[in-house]
């Protein structure tokens, strides 16, 4: 990613309209510390917190979904857990996929309303969110 297509940065804002919190079933995983401070954010203990919404995938732990595939935080229009959600939550939209080409930014902003709008991120920004959802 010496000189990607986005280097003059890309605009995004989220809207918090549930875009990516609802719809196709998916994957939200949970890195180390995550479920502690989202429990400790729910008033919950851990284990209670794991059982009841956190789910098995390939030896990881991800969050659960409701049976139409929408996160198990997003209810009646908004994240129950915004302040504390997930890396993978905080870094979207700038996942590899989705910045891969432009093609694939547009196909993601035909979903996201709030892509292409808002704040400026640097290449360095974006750079960095990369290096927090791989890292």
């Amino acid at each position: 990613m010496s000189d990607p297509w986005f280097r003059e940065g890309l605009r995004f804002q989220c809207r918090r309209c549930g875009a990516c919190c609802t719809g196709e079933p998916g994957y939200v995983y949970l890195r180390r510390g995550e479920a502690g401070a989202i429990a400790a954010f729910a008033g919950q203990g851990v284990k209670e917190f794991r059982a009841r919404y956190t789910r098995k995938d390939h030896g990881r732990t991800s969050l659960g979904e409701e049976s139409d595939g929408r996160c198990v935080f997003f209810e009646e229009g908004e994240c129950r857990i915004y302040p504390v959600r997930p890396v993978q939550c905080r870094t979207f939209p700038f996942w590899r996929w989705n910045i891969a080409s432009r093609e694939n930014w547009e196909t993601v902003a035909g979903e996201c309303p709030g892509l292409g709008k808002g704040k400026l991120f640097s290449l360095e920004e974006i750079r960095s969110l990369l290096a927090k959802k791989i890292g």
